[in-house]
């Protein structure tokens, strides 16, 4: 399956690694879909299959099959990296699906409430989920979707959520597609404070 995403969207697949040891410690796979594609999708496996004519889909839109990572400053390079790219090729918008690992326990502390009183729940302005709080801090702060039986997780009772993220200052993308990567590539920290 990863050779597959790889050889799908090579310019999508993007990894961090130990400059000592080459382990990789963190890795973000996406592909290109439309808006009313990724919002009718059920299940995290509907979001992540290839459709006919993403390929050639100029929506500036993405979906990120997945972010994996055991450093926190891994992550943060691959949006360093990520980010003048996706300006330089016109991607706006990057939705993503959520496990909500809090849930569990939420829930059985709250069994008459909602799920999605804990995955809208909010504490000092962030979200009450530690992964959806996560996710909030690297720029993805709307909730489209709080989809049952998404993805098999214990913690997250089996749902997700899918969340949409702006790329930053994505907005002028008339002018990102005219200006060279290098100079792209010195805005990054710019893209990261942004968030």
């Amino acid at each position: 399956m990863l050779a597959s995403r790889i050889a799908s969207f090579p310019a999508l697949s993007i990894g961090a690694f130990c400059t000592r040891t080459g382990t990789a410690l963190a890795s973000l796979f996406m592909k290109p879909t439309r808006h009313d594609t990724i919002r009718k999708c059920p299940t995290w496996a509907d979001c992540a299959r290839k459709q006919d004519g993403e390929e050639s889909a100029k929506t500036g839109v993405l979906f990120g099959i997945s972010l994996s990572s055991v450093d926190p400053k891994a992550v943060q390079a691959i949006f360093e990296f990520f980010w003048p790219h996706a300006l330089k090729a016109g991607w706006s918008d990057i939705y993503l699906g959520s496990p909500v690992p809090g849930l569990r326990h939420w829930a059985s502390q709250n069994p008459d409430l909602p799920v999605a009183q804990y995955v809208r729940g909010e504490r000092k302005g962030l979200p009450l989920d530690p992964q959806l709080r996560f996710y909030f801090k690297k720029g993805f702060r709307k909730i489209v979707a709080i989809n049952d039986n998404y993805f098999p997780h214990e913690p997250s009772l089996n749902v997700g959520v899918l969340i949409v993220g702006k790329v930053p200052l994505s907005g002028l993308s008339f002018i990102w597609k005219r200006v060279p990567l290098p100079w792209l590539q010195r805005m990054k920290k710019l893209c990261s404070v942004c968030l």
